[in-house]
């Protein structure tokens, strides 16, 4: 049973009080916010004129964003305590419409700073007063090549509804409009499939099951197909629209450019799993074996290799765990899980009207937060080992930096919540009480590699060869985004599985094509992440210390410089190469346990 919020101990709930104490305290941070949109509107067309106004113009927006950041946060957390309270989705709109309302009052601080001539730009980030602000002013002027006249900036930003309508019209046709057929689970129950049980039947342990739900699913995808293409090519379109209007040589390039990460990266990652397959395809081999199988089909890669390890971690055992799986990394990190564990930091269990799923989060001047759906088995304790990875980053960061410069960006996002994850499977399989715990632990470490580093790279060529296309003038029809696609899960997985023609049509129903070359991050992440927790394993210390430096780094440098200081070179196919080097060996280790 699913208890009420009030029957759950205190000690399990997080403490976002904090924050604040009440609507009086909530109210008094609006109307303080409220006067500074007023203030900072008072500089619009003065920058240009006086150093003076441009710190205050500067000075008054980071209070303000710093203000609704708090306001966001609490009431949103707030919120996803329980979802069916009126008075806290009420409040949580009405932040989000004061965080628009400062959006559009400092909307013109960019273009005003962009036009100041560079020499008297030079005098005033030399002054004492705005030197603090070099680095985000260099992060605008990065933009300036790519930033368009005032009229047509204006265009642009009126286009960007309609740059949506591919997405939404994706979403619409498919959560709202498709349908999909009945099918027989395994105990001869009729069935209807949907998008989430989907991925249960491909785990099925009958083989009859997994071809039915496959098969049913991808014959409703070719009945939408040109669709879905119509939709797809017109996202694509889109895309490189805007980087062309940007001045970018590509939309690949557009898109690395926020994070000042060159395209080798990107075709780095490619090239590296390219010259890696023979691992995925003897990993993919050892399933066929150990599943008695003549052949394996694109259905059955996601079978796991025992039934699930029926293990029960209760969350103080859990904590147990983490506290000793993260050893490595040294006792200032492990007191700040400690400070979690104790401090109000975490919203354990499931209650009625509470958000589902998992996150972490907070403001610069809060601790960390996390909400968690706690259900004492080990899927539970690799998300919160997870989401405890995400707050010590931010932990360190935002005790670290300054409010300005606290946020790291999504590039690097995943590297601290997957080290964590990593150093847990190390910690479990040294542990491993049986051969069947063993088995278990290192299927799912390598399902975990095989769809974040693999198939997400698989996804990101997928984005890179039907871009390039485009701009070459080439039309894209449903043909085309098949063939590309099939031509791409024979080339990963041919060697070692019959590559069903049906698996051609997947591209039709990944949402992540309509966020434009964001996946490859999962990738790259990933590998970051599987290089570093290496290095902190065989190093010791010194590893230790470069890892908590780039923790503390937070957003005062790009992501590819704070990695490359941390000890892994993103842009050095080599970096990948040695994540793929652990995943090679974590296969030869479950080969000698089958």
């Amino acid at each position: 049973m699913v208890k009420d919020r009030n029957s759950i101990e205190s000690i399990y709930k997080w403490n976002i009080d904090e924050m604040y104490s009440g609507k009086e305290a909530l109210e008094k941070d609006i109307k303080r916010v409220e006067g500074l949109i007023r203030q900072v509107k008072e500089y619009r067309g003065k920058l240009v004129t006086n150093k003076d106004y441009l710190y205050q113009a500067l000075k008054t927006s980071e209070d303000a964003s710093r203000i609704v950041q708090n306001l966001y946060v609490y009431t949103h957390m707030k919120q996803h305590e329980d979802t069916r309270i009126n008075e806290n989705q009420a409040m949580a709109t009405k932040i989000e419409m004061i965080s628009t309302e400062l959006s559009m009052a400092t909307s013109y601080m960019v273009p005003e700073i962009i036009s100041i001539d560079e020499e008297k730009l030079n005098e005033y980030l030399n002054s004492k007063e705005l030197s603090f602000y070099k680095k985000y002013i260099e992060d605008i002027l990065r933009e300036k090549p790519h930033t368009l006249s005032e009229k047509e900036e204006e265009i642009l930003a009126a286009a960007s509804d309609i740059s949506g309508v591919a997405e939404n019209v994706y979403d619409m046709l498919s959560f709202a409009d498709l349908e999909f057929p009945e099918i027989e689970d395994e105990d001869g129950n009729k069935v209807k499939l949907t998008h989430s049980n989907f991925s249960v039947f491909l785990k099925s342990k009958s083989k009859k099951v997994r071809k039915s739900a496959f098969e049913s699913l991808y014959s409703v995808y070719d009945k939408y197909k040109n669709t879905f293409a119509s939709t797809l090519y017109g996202g694509i379109k889109s895309e490189i629209f805007y980087s062309k209007m940007r001045k970018h040589k590509s939309a690949l390039e557009g898109s690395l450019f926020n994070d000042d990460v060159s395209v080798d990266v990107y075709n780095n990652l490619i090239l590296a799993i390219d010259e890696n397959l023979d691992s995925l395809n003897k990993y993919v081999e050892l399933k066929k074996k150990f599943l008695g199988l003549d052949t394996i089909h694109m259905y059955d890669l996601y079978v796991p290799l025992t039934e699930k390890f029926d293990i029960k971690i209760p969350y103080e055992k859990a904590q147990d765990i983490i506290l000793n799986a993260l050893k490595p990394l040294g006792e200032e990190y492990l007191d700040i899980i400690r400070k979690a564990f104790k401090e109000g930091w975490i919203d354990v269990y499931e209650n009625e009207g509470k958000q589902g799923g998992a996150y972490s989060w907070g403001s610069y001047d809060s601790h960390p937060y996390i909400l968690m759906n706690y259900h004492d088995d080990l899927n539970s304790l690799f998300t919160l080992i997870h989401e405890l990875g995400h707050s010590v980053h931010s932990y360190y960061s935002r005790t670290s930096q300054e409010y300005l410069y606290s946020s790291y960006k999504i590039f690097v996002a995943e590297v601290a919540s997957t080290l964590n994850e990593l150093l847990l499977i190390n910690y479990l399989l040294e542990n491993s009480q049986s051969k069947e715990e063993t088995i278990y632990l290192l299927n799912y470490y390598l399902e975990q590699f095989r769809t974040t580093v693999y198939r997400q790279t698989m996804f990101a060529e997928f984005e890179k060869l039907t871009h390039e296309r485009v701009e070459n003038k080439e039309p894209l029809t449903a043909k085309e985004f098949t063939d590309i696609y099939y031509n791409l899960n024979e080339k990963y997985y041919g060697k070692s599985c019959d590559v069903d023609k049906q698996i051609g049509l997947e591209w039709a129903r990944i949402p992540h094509f309509y966020s434009n070359f964001y996946v490859y991050k999962y990738a790259t992440g990933f590998s970051a992440a599987s290089a570093l927790s290496q290095q902190i394993l065989t190093e010791g210390e010194t590893a230790v210390q470069r890892y908590i430096e780039f923790l503390k780094s937070g957003g005062s440098d790009y992501p590819l410089n704070q990695l490359r200081a941390a000890g892994v070179d993103m842009e050095k196919k080599e970096s990948v190469d040695q994540a793929l080097s652990v995943f090679s060996g974590l296969v030869d280790k479950l080969e000698e346990e089958l």
